[in-house]
């Protein structure tokens, strides 16, 4: 694992971190928060107050802020300077729990007295359709930089920034585990914009030859990396992969479906061996190294449980 060292990180642990709720109110009902959690995830009215209240709290703080510069610079400029998003990144492993964590900061920032538009938009559809991954024989790298359309991502982030009042982005199905083709979602001037994905803060380049030197992480305001320990992904992946099986795999349409077959014991094995040779790798190589640009690094223990908190100074 990749040590902290000395970079400059506030520490919080769960309970110092939950006293900077500072008295807001939660907005959500328990089974409004049940519709938010992930399979394979316990998510509870306590985990959403302790630990994602507080981080709503700063974040409105962080893009108040950010209003406020924008006006001061129109003022200097003598404008009415067009609506910026503020961008917020979440990024880590499989299995981690990003979409969740994504999904109920939608939630909370939306129900703010200010009531912002917040959209939420995963990089899985900025994949490359498996048709060209199969013609790259990249299927094995699913979720690997390569993998991914980066150029058209980098292009939709940045037209968002440049408040172009509408983006499509394509839409990506984790049932026929592929692009959806004709399918497009359309992003229309969000106050906030919420990117969610393995490769949110990689700045890698997509190919060997591109000398591009722009990257998504350039356009985002503040970034979020979901951490765990890697024994600790490992297993919920695994678990999350028989609940599929006994779920979503079962449905005929499903990319999946011939797993839905297997036994616990086989399909035990099968998910080791993708995590070993697909996802564990790619969390080694491209996903952990990002960990330390994060602005906001939230560390998750058993139960999926937030422990541990560390903030950029």
């Amino acid at each position: 694992m990749i040590k902290y060292m000395h970079l400059p990180y506030l520490q919080f642990n769960r309970k110092q971190w939950a006293a900077l709720r500072n008295s807001v109110p939660l907005t959500l009902t328990e089974s409004e928060i049940m519709k938010l959690k992930g399979i394979n995830e316990n998510l509870s009215l306590e985990e959403v107050a302790e630990i994602y209240l507080p981080l709503s709290r700063l974040l409105n703080f962080y893009i108040s802020s950010n209003i406020r510069r924008q006006v001061v610079l129109e003022q200097f400029l003598g404008i009415n300077g067009q609506r910026i998003p503020y961008i917020i990144g979440i990024a880590g492993s499989v299995a981690v729990g990003k979409s969740t964590t994504a999904r109920v900061l939608q939630a909370l920032l939306s129900r703010w007295p200010k009531h912002r538009t917040v959209e939420l938009v995963t990089t899985d559809g900025f994949l490359h359709p498996n048709r060209v991954l199969k013609e790259r024989d990249l299927m094995k790298k699913k979720g690997f930089p390569e993998s991914y359309d980066t150029r058209s991502l980098v292009n939709f982030v940045s037209m968002v920034r440049a408040g172009v009042p509408h983006v499509t982005v394509p839409v990506y199905s984790h049932l026929i585990y592929d692009i959806v083709p004709e399918e497009r979602k359309v992003i229309s001037q969000p106050d906030i914009l919420i990117l969610e994905g393995l490769n949110v803060l990689q700045n890698g380049r997509d190919h060997k030859n591109d000398t591009r030197h722009i990257f998504i992480s350039d356009f985002i305001d503040f970034s979020i990396y979901v951490d765990a320990a890697e024994d600790l992904l490992q297993n919920w992946y695994i678990n999350r992969f028989l609940k599929f099986r006994q779920g979503a795999f079962s449905d005929p349409d499903s990319y999946f479906h011939h797993y839905s077959q297997l036994s616990e014991q086989e399909a035990t094995a099968i998910a080791s061996q993708l995590w070993s040779e697909i996802n564990g790798l790619n969390l080694q190589k491209n996903i952990l190294p990002t960990r330390e640009r994060a602005s906001l690094i939230l560390s998750k223990s058993v139960d999926h449980a937030v422990d541990n908190v560390r903030l950029l100074k």
